[in-house]
């Protein structure tokens, strides 16, 4: 059932054309994205949906009776509310309906018979069903705990950041429930567990949903339907993010002329997509179905999940294959470095090695210490402890302030700053507007100021000019933020073939997915972990870990529950349980350390081809399986010691 439509829409600003006459319809249950550059008219267009602004043309029809809500760039709360009073403001209506429901059931239970009661007391029932509305405490207490918003509830909520208020007012919308749920980029201000958290909200409560979103994996989790502004037409996709890349593809083939440079970029996200994400994709089902059989198995042996969980944990951290290795050119070299804020430790005791070629994304919560490590690295701050000893090498930096950019220079005056029209680009020199062109500007934007453009422009132009120096190593601070896909895709494809090393912060899962070979995972409380992977493996065996875990306690009360009694007579380990309890974790280490030396020459010719390779790979296989053995041992004793 269509819940919106709109018929012949023109919308026109002075002598700027947005969107010529074109229909849209949204039904109930949809998740549409809306995608598209910059400035083609995607926020408009939402905006006339939901009846901010008139169409210069046109018709909208939407029913009356809907209730539709739209999160604000920037929102507005009553300044005497609380972080808590702010949201339980917006669920008025569905407080009032669950005690009407209350007081119906009361009057309904003396009075069975009285047709008029039972027919609202129907009602009522039928509103709480649609929003979802029974259990409201526990939601709100969840969301506020998943946002981290809890620490905040009792402060003023205009005390918070923007970024802050933001989650309040999503927070405040997806308990709401409206018939239809307009989101403008609502992954913005959010970590990747809190977009994980709304991916999950979004899917089970079966919101009606139309979005503006950059975040491609987050796109491709929610969405049934990619609408597309694109020369003032608007040309629908079915399906996620991939699905609108093989169409779009297709699409393009058909138009191929005029569109060699789009579908060259097409073709290049197309063939990572088939290098990385589907076999990814497979070997995570493989993950799953085995937490999947565990979950029929654990009652009868709980071990199984322990074992389970140290070979996720195995999984989880990659050696470094970087060991050993000389020839690359060492650019920073981090020995016990700690930093902390008053009340917090962001960093302790890191030590690592950045080197020519590396790229590194910088991941993890909010507020952990992300952009903190960058400002280290950049000499703006100083570490509590520990050095930073940086080699000598160009540094290129971007950040969300775009400092480098000078508001009344134009773009030829930014790019050309000794006059001229040649820029020398990482030593090829190009025509300027050649150059801009390849990031979608077209030439009239040359005399533009800078200061004219919009966000996501100005951030396009930040990129350009820092990608034109020839420099050893960038250093990126969320460079996607206020880019459409399409912009993104050429960044991509300009850090993929960028000869030196790469630092970035970001939260865009696929973009981390496509450019970093490493990981510094930010954990909170000074943690840093490294890894190898994927974010998206490390997050899915992180996510098993947690699901293990929650089975794992849920096993045990089980357990408690159905043998209240200890078994008899036994009070305590027996002596060899008590050796093994107390000797093998540290026998254990020890064998990790092992085989984490062993697996760092077998990626090292020069000590394997010292060693031979056979006598390594053997060596290993022993050590690996006499680990299994121990930690099998271990986990057989730890079940004991706990049943006592």
């Amino acid at each position: 059932m269509a819940l919106v439509d709109l018929f012949n829409i023109k919308k026109q600003y002075d002598i700027k054309l947005l969107l010529n006459d074109v229909d849209f319809h949204l039904n109930e249950g949809e998740r549409v994205t809306i995608v598209g550059q910059n400035g083609c008219g995607k926020s408009t267009l939402m905006k006339i949906i939901m009846g901010e602004e008139e169409p210069t043309e046109g018709k909208r029809v939407v029913n009356n009776s809907i209730q539709i809500e739209m999160l604000s760039q920037q929102p507005k709360f009553n300044p005497e509310l609380s972080v808590r009073e702010a949201i339980l403001n917006e669920l008025t209506e569905l407080k009032k309906a669950k005690d009407d429901y209350d007081l119906l059931s009361l009057k309904v239970a003396e009075d069975f018979d009285n047709e008029a009661l039972l027919k609202k007391l129907e009602s009522v029932s039928s509103f709480l069903d649609h929003h979802n509305a029974w259990n409201l405490d526990d939601k709100i207490e969840r969301v506020m705990q998943e946002f981290h918003l809890k620490l905040y509830e009792n402060r003023p909520v205009i005390s918070l950041s923007g970024g802050e208020q933001r989650r309040v007012a999503l927070a405040s919308l997806i308990l709401k429930k409206p018939d239809i749920l307009l989101l403008d980029e609502p992954t913005n201000h959010l970590d990747v567990y809190m977009v994980e958290f709304l991916e999950e909200i979004l899917l089970r409560e079966k919101f009606t949903l139309l979005f503006i979103s950059h975040d491609r994996h987050f796109i491709d989790s929610i969405a049934t339907r990619v609408v597309e502004v694109d020369n003032q037409e608007l040309i629908s996709y079915t399906g996620g993010y991939l699905a609108y890349l093989e169409q779009k593809e297709a699409r393009m083939h058909a138009l191929k002329k005029g569109h060699e440079n789009l579908l060259r970029l097409l073709k290049q996200e197309d063939a990572w997509l088939a290098k990385g994400v589907k076999a990814r994709e497979k070997r995570n089902q493989g993950r799953k179905k085995r937490v999947f059989d565990l979950r029929d198995e654990a009652k009868k042996n709980p071990t199984l999940i322990r074992k389970m969980m140290v070979e996720l944990e195995r999984e989880k951290k990659h050696f470094n294959r970087e060991d050993g290795v000389s020839r690359k050119k060492m650019l920073f070299d981090i020995e016990a470095m700690s930093y902390s804020v008053p009340g917090k430790k962001l960093i302790e005791d890191l030590t690592t090695r950045i080197l020519q070629k590396d790229k590194i994304a910088i991941v993890g919560i909010n507020g952990a210490g992300k952009s903190t490590l960058l400002k280290l690295m950049l000499g703006r701050i100083k570490p509590d402890s520990g050095v930073i000893k940086q080699g000598d090498f160009k540094l290129g930096y971007f950040d969300q302030h775009r400092e480098m950019l000078d508001d009344n220079k134009t773009l030829i005056e930014t790019f050309c700053p000794d006059g001229g029209d040649q820029i020398d680009v990482q030593g090829t020199v190009y025509h300027v507007y050649g150059y801009l062109k390849s990031f979608l500007f077209p030439k009239e934007f040359l005399a533009k100021k800078v200061g004219m453009l919009s966000g996501g422009e100005k951030n396009r132009v930040a990129l350009a000019l820092l990608l034109a120096k020839k420099v050893d190593c960038l250093i990126l601070d969320e460079p996607t933020n206020d880019l459409d896909i399409q912009t993104i895709n050429i960044l991509e494809e300009k850090l993929i073939n960028f000869p030196g090393a790469i630092l970035f912060v970001s939260h865009d899962r696929y973009f981390i997915d496509k450019i970093a070979s490493k990981l510094f995972i930010f954990k909170g409380d000074g943690v840093v972990e490294e890894s190898y992977q994927t974010y998206t493996e490390y997050l899915e065996i992180e996510k098993e870990m947690k699901e293990l875990s929650t089975l794992d306690k849920e096993i045990k009360v089980s357990v408690k529950k159905e043998v209240p009694v200890k078994e008899k007579g036994k009070t305590k380990l027996s002596y060899k349980e008590q050796q093994d309890y107390d000797k093998l974790p540290d026998e254990i280490e020890a064998l990790e350390e092992e085989i984490s030396r062993l697996n760092a020459c077998l990626y090292n010719p020069g000590c394997y081809e010292e060693k031979g390779l056979v006598a390594l790979s053997e060596e290993l296989s022993k050590i690996e399986a006499v680990y299994e053995e121990k930690t099998e041992r271990y986990l057989e004793v730890l079940e004991i010691f706990e049943s006592i």
